[in-house]
C-alpha cells in the first residue's frame, strides 16, 4: 500500500513540475531562476505546486522580453546596488515565494546528492544516515547560494564577490531551516518504516517529498524574519 500512494505522490509531483514547466515556457519569469524554481517546486508540492504557481508567480504572455525593463522602471526599486520587486503580493505571498527560491536550491542539492550517498555508501562517524545528510546539505548549500548569487548579480550592480557575500546572508539560515525539518522527517521515516536512506527505493523519495514540504514549513519564518531585517528581499 505504501508503494502504491509512493508511486501515486511521485507522479503527480512529477506532472505537475511539468505542467509549471510547459506554462513557464509561454509565460517566462521575469527573474530568469524562477524558471527553474517553480516547476522544482511541483516536484514536491504535487497539485498545490500548481496553484502556488499560478496565484503568486504566474507571468503575463504579453510581458516575454519586456518584463524586465517594466519592472525595473516601474515595479522595483534600487537599494544599496540591488534591484528589489514590489509588486502588488500581501508580504504572506512574497515570503512564500522567496521560501519556495530557497527550496529549489535545496531540492536540487538533495536531489543531486542522494544518489551519489546511496551509491557510494558514504558514511560519517560509521553512520551512513549521517554522511547522506552531511552530502546533502553540501549540495543544497552550493545550489542554494547559486539560487541568490544569479538574480543578485542580474539585477544589481554587485561585483563578483559582494554578490556572493550577499547570496550566503541571504541563503544560509533559510536554507539551514529547510534542510533541519527535513531532517527530522526523515529521522522519524527511518526509525519508523523507511528502514535506510536508499535513493533508489520509490518509498524514499516520497519520504523526500514530504520531507521537503516540512522544510518548506520551517524555513518559512526563517524567510520572514530575514526579510523583516532586510537582509532578504520578498519576491
Amino acid at each position: 500500500m505504501l508503494a502504491f500512494v509512493a508511486w501515486l505522490f511521485i507522479a503527480l509531483g512529477v506532472i505537475t513540475a511539468l505542467v509549471i514547466a510547459r506554462d513557464v515556457i509561454r509565460r517566462p519569469q521575469p527573474m530568469a531562476i524562477m524558471n527553474v524554481t517553480w516547476p522544482v517546486t511541483g516536484l514536491y508540492m504535487p497539485i498545490m505546486g500548481w496553484w502556488a504557481y499560478a496565484k503568486m508567480g504566474r507571468a503575463a504572455p504579453s510581458q516575454t522580453g519586456q518584463t524586465h525593463a517594466h519592472d525595473v522602471s516601474h515595479g522595483q526599486e534600487t537599494t544599496h546596488g540591488h534591484t528589489h520587486r514590489h509588486g502588488d503580493k500581501p508580504k504572506w505571498q512574497g515570503v512564500f515565494v522567496s521560501a519556495t527560491h530557497c527550496g529549489g536550491g535545496c531540492t536540487l542539492g538533495d536531489v543531486v546528492t542522494a544518489p551519489l550517498a546511496t551509491l557510494t555508501g558514504f558514511a560519517l562517524l560509521g553512520s551512513a544516515t549521517l554522511g547522506h545528510f552531511v552530502l546533502a546539505f553540501v549540495g543544497a548549500y552550493l545550489f542554494g547560494v547559486l539560487f541568490q548569487y544569479l538574480p543578485i548579480r542580474a539585477m544589481s550592480e554587485s561585483g563578483p564577490r559582494q554578490a556572493l557575500i550577499d547570496a550566503i546572508k541571504a541563503d544560509t539560515l533559510s536554507l539551514i531551516a529547510f534542510q533541519a525539518g527535513m531532517y527530522v522527517w526523515m529521522l522519524i521515516a527511518i526509525h519508523g518504516w523507511m528502514g535506510e536512506m536508499n535513493a533508489f527505493s520509490v518509498t524514499f523519495w516520497f519520504m523526500m517529498q514530504i520531507a521537503m514540504l516540512i522544510g518548506f514549513a520551517t524555513s518559512y519564518p526563517a524567510n520572514w524574519w530575514l526579510i523583516e531585517r532586510g537582509i532578504k528581499h520578498a519576491m
